[in-house]
């Protein structure tokens, strides 16, 4: 079997958590067997090729294109939806006119003026942003969404808000797990001592610092506290002056590292007690799902997927109340980590498991062939 992969055409000049999809799905996909190519092109000759795996509803006005392109030419698709509004952010959390405007347009209003108004800015105006002024940002999507052979979400959560959002009916899906390298998050302890060991029994947040994050939040439920918590992740250059309440607000518990390298952010997880992501919405975090594999207790919001994740497991909180997250906070820390949690991550939520999905999510796509 042969696969496209195609997406959004600024991929690899910002790069998000779909480029790591996208590179670790080819990975593991042609460890069984499936030839995997990636082409960000909108029209590109689909001859030998068996499927169209394309990824991103978010970014409707590259994947409209290349999704017909795939139909005029009789190939199969199947889309990873990666699919999330961050409304509640946006319309309680935002601040300044973003705040203002958010609360009086719908969300796929607020999608449609942010999208055009990015990519003016960057100077990639084409053909599929002009399709996207004519049909919506909404409109968009749907008209992609009805040219989809298989849904590959990564939840049945995630699946029933993009069913009930574009009113689909007799759709075909597998729910592709967000998933970690096992090869990198187990127990394995390198001879070499651990650099991080001063920062034994901490709380970590690996995100980047930003309001979606609800970081400052995060450091206001640990101010005045004996809690050190360590920030891994880049700043939002975006939001200047949020990073800059942010650094104001910090407390000497709390410790900016900056953005680490993977096998280091292991390093991290082993000595720390427990791994806190208190975001306006997760599908779950891949951050969070490698804490837990590494022995960390969880701290999530309850915003978008993390229930289907993380069950019983997780400590939840809500993201604009500082009291619930100290609550969970507090909860995690002195909770004994449970074993059933790690086993499940690395036996369901894992590239391997993905992979082997995706296979099957590809035959359902053939299956009328």
């Amino acid at each position: 079997m042969r696969v496209l992969f195609q997406t959004r055409t600024n991929l690899y000049s910002a790069p998000g958590g779909d480029l790591i999809q996208i590179l670790k799905t080819k990975e593991y996909l042609e460890k069984i067997g499936i030839l995997v190519d990636i082409s960000l092109e909108f029209e590109p000759d689909l001859t030998g090729y068996d499927i169209v795996h394309l990824f991103n509803l978010m970014d409707p006005q590259d994947i409209y294109l290349q999704c017909i392109n795939a139909k005029k030419q009789n190939k199969k698709v199947v889309l990873s939806t990666i699919y999330g509004l961050y409304t509640e952010y946006e319309r309680k959390a935002r601040g300044g006119i973003s705040q203002k405007i958010a609360n009086v347009l719908s969300p796929y209003q607020i999608g449609y003026l942010k999208n055009i108004i990015r990519h003016y800015h960057e100077n990639r105006i084409h053909k599929g942003v002009i399709k996207m002024m004519f049909n919506g940002y909404y409109g968009l999507m749907k008209k992609i969404t009805k040219n989809v052979d298989v849904f590959l979400p990564n939840s049945i959560s995630e699946m029933d808000r993009v069913a009930s959002e574009f009113k689909l009916k007799n759709y075909k899906f597998e729910a592709v797990p967000n998933s970690i390298d096992k090869g990198v998050f187990n127990n394995t302890i390198n001879s070499k001592i651990n650099k991080f060991e001063k920062y034994k029994d901490c709380i970590v947040c690996a995100a980047r610092i930003e309001g979606r994050k609800s970081t400052l939040n995060l450091i206001r439920a640990v101010n005045n506290s004996d809690y050190t918590l360590v920030l891994v992740g880049n700043e939002s250059k975006n939001q200047k002056s949020y990073v800059e309440n942010v650094h104001l607000e910090a407390g000497k518990n709390v410790v900016f590292l900056g953005a680490i390298p993977h096998e280091e952010l292991k390093e991290l997880y082993q000595v720390a007690k427990v791994h806190a992501l208190v975001s306006w919405m997760e599908t779950p975090g891949l951050s969070s799902l490698e804490a837990a594999a590494m022995g960390c207790n969880i701290v999530v919001t309850k915003k978008g997927d993390t229930e289907e994740y993380f069950e019983d497991f997780a400590f939840y909180c809500e993201p604009d109340d500082v009291k619930s997250i100290r609550e969970a906070i507090d909860k995690a820390y002195l909770a004994p980590f449970n074993e059933d949690l790690k086993n499940k991550i690395l036996n369901n939520y894992i590239w391997e498991k993905a992979a082997e999905i995706t296979l099957r999510g590809y035959n359902k796509a053939l299956e009328n062939n």
